[in-house]
């Protein structure tokens, strides 16, 4: 898999952001908070629909990820523009190892980050915090797909 960000790697569904934010699970990760939802990867059939599986078009990847850069912590729309920018390139680079963990564990993704500290890190900080953001991630993954069997 390459280091590209595509459209189709973007969480854009209203209905799907409303669906994560009211029944997703909470991470923590300074500077970042992260809201995800997993969902099985096989493609649904009727018997064995979800409500989320409906939500995704049937050719989607492994993992979807919504970048918030607040307007309450950043006035200027100069400076959230560039969290932003900041928070896509770490992660573009850094998106294989979850994709690979995702890929051996049949399931699929759906995540947000949001920016919460008050100050811009630089890009060294947050490719630092990035890396330790995904293990967790992984981590909290694991521990709520063995507490739900």
């Amino acid at each position: 898999m390459g280091f590209t960000f595509k459209k189709e790697e973007r969480l854009c569904s209203r209905q799907l952001i409303d669906h994560l934010y009211s029944e997703g699970h909470r991470l923590m990760a300074f500077p970042y908070s992260v809201q995800w939802m997993t969902l099985e990867s096989a493609s649904p059939t009727p018997e064995n629909s979800t409500p989320t599986s409906s939500l995704l078009p049937p050719t989607s990847n492994l993992c979807q990820v919504l970048i918030v850069a607040p307007k309450r912590k950043f006035r200027h729309a100069v400076d959230r523009n560039r969290v932003r920018r900041l928070t896509r390139e770490c992660y573009r680079l850094r998106k294989n190892a979850l994709h690979d963990f995702l890929r051996q564990h049949g399931l699929t993704l759906v995540f947000s980050m949001v920016y919460i500290h008050n100050g811009i890190m630089t890009y060294e900080q947050l490719g630092h915090k990035m890396d330790k953001l995904l293990a967790a991630l992984q981590k909290d993954i694991l521990a709520h797909q063995h507490s739900a069997q």
